[in-house]
């Protein structure tokens, strides 16, 4: 069973929500948060990234960004910036982009079933990571920003979130910077409520899309709280953490590219040929980047050309979850073997590119400081899941999800 509970979010007042919603903290560095920051006092940065308040000689890991932090979050209540409900809710958040909808539900998850599996995993985290988002909401109480989950669409669920989208009126609607629409409808009928928490009882598993470092941070503050508070009876607020839960028919995954810095030594010819031991390779038509149609095959770019590399059969198995992915197919056929990427988590020779940038960004970088570059074709939902229900892990850096969730839009305590 899948534990989805309503909680009293604290919310932006309505006039103030596009001023006050940010980008999430973890797709910008601290000059790029205080350049978004700037001129607006109630942006949501200010909690999620609190260094950018302090001088830049402090360490981002500092005491005093953590603190700040919390002085944040409290004065944007304590100045009615925002506001607590009344009455614990379920909140459906839409969003738009480029006329592609999905939507989720905005409820607590429970930290005991991320800990038995009930709420799976596909990734490793960095302890730094971790400690940096466990610091931000242990020091403000409170979960600052949701966790990406999914589950297998379940009809009864999305017939009670459409007939509710149908029938009220949405607390926010707004386009942000980056034109992607942000509708938000709060959930207050109890009967509704009720029965939606028992529908989720009936969800097997929720699967993690995004945000495994603050997912496994808000556990850990959640079993801090239980160590404080030792005769917890397990209904208290820390014992769950914020999240927002979509179908997973409404995801949309886009490519994670590849950009190296050298050819390990190789001439482009020398490499061309070890890369023909197990790929077919043909130059690509027209001049636009290649962008790969279907699974197996990449788009490669080197000495300002692209080429269309296809794996041969025998390189890839397909009965295994992660050895079958195309993230798996490159790395073990042509980056470590060939390229010696062993392990391309910490190797410094490459990088990666998220969808969203476009492929012209690969020529980009090749142009810049790289001298090779590899389009990938997007991993499937069916394969997160796949991956996470055998309790395996995905190569680094497989998926790339659009839209972001907005920062700022919900506040879980945690003490109500």
């Amino acid at each position: 069973m899948a534990i989805v509970r309503p909680f009293k979010g604290i919310r932006p007042k309505e006039d103030l929500v596009e001023k006050v919603a940010s980008l999430p903290y973890d797709v910008m560095n601290r000059v790029e948060a205080k350049e978004m920051a700037k001129g607006n006092d109630i942006s949501f940065l200010h909690v999620v990234r609190p260094e950018m308040d302090v001088d830049d000689s402090v360490s981002m890991y500092d005491t005093t960004v953590y603190e700040t932090a919390r002085r944040n979050l409290d004065k944007f209540i304590s100045d009615g910036i925002l506001v607590q409900d009344d009455q614990a809710k379920y909140y459906i958040y839409r969003q738009i982009m480029n006329g592609r909808v999905q939507t989720g539900i905005v409820g607590c998850t429970s930290i005991d079933e991320y800990m038995n599996d009930t709420i799976k995993k596909h990734e490793f985290t960095r302890p730094q990571k971790e400690e940096d988002r466990i610091k931000n909401f242990d020091y403000c109480d409170a979960n600052t920003a949701p966790i990406f989950l999914t589950y297998r669409k379940n009809d009864e669920i999305n017939t009670i979130v459409n007939d509710w989208i149908k029938f009220h009126m949405p607390v926010y609607n707004f386009t942000s910077e980056d034109e992607i629409t942000h509708i938000v409808w709060t959930i207050d009928d109890a009967a509704i409520v009720e029965a939606l928490q028992k529908l989720f009882a009936g969800v097997n598993y929720l699967y993690i899309a995004d945000g495994h470092h603050r997912s496994a941070s808000s556990v850990k503050v959640g079993l801090k709280r239980r160590e404080q508070f030792p005769n917890y009876t397990g209904e208290e607020e820390f014992n769950f953490f914020m999240s927002v839960i979509f179908p997973d028919e409404d995801l949309f995954i886009m490519d994670y590219n590849r950009v190296l810095l050298d050819l390990n030594g190789h001439t482009s010819a020398e490499f061309m040929a070890k890369v023909a031991e197990k790929f077919d390779i043909v130059e690509a038509e027209g001049t636009e980047p290649y962008r790969p149609m279907s699974k197996q095959t990449f788009g490669m770019y080197l000495d300002k050309k692209w080429y269309v590399i296809t794996a041969k059969p025998g390189t890839w198995n397909d009965a295994d979850p992660v050895l079958r992915l195309d993230a798996s197919i490159l790395q073990e056929n042509l980056l470590a073997p060939i390229l010696g990427i062993d392990n391309p988590r910490t190797n410094d020779r490459i990088d990666f590119v998220g969808g969203i940038r476009g492929l012209k960004a690969l020529e980009e970088r090749c142009e810049d400081d790289c001298v090779l570059a590899f389009s990938m074709y997007p991993t499937t939902m069916e394969d997160l899941i796949g991956v996470a229900d055998a309790g395996e892990v995905m190569p680094p850096k497989s998926t790339w999800f659009e839209p972001k969730l907005r920062s700022g839009l919900f506040v879980h305590r945690l003490f109500d």
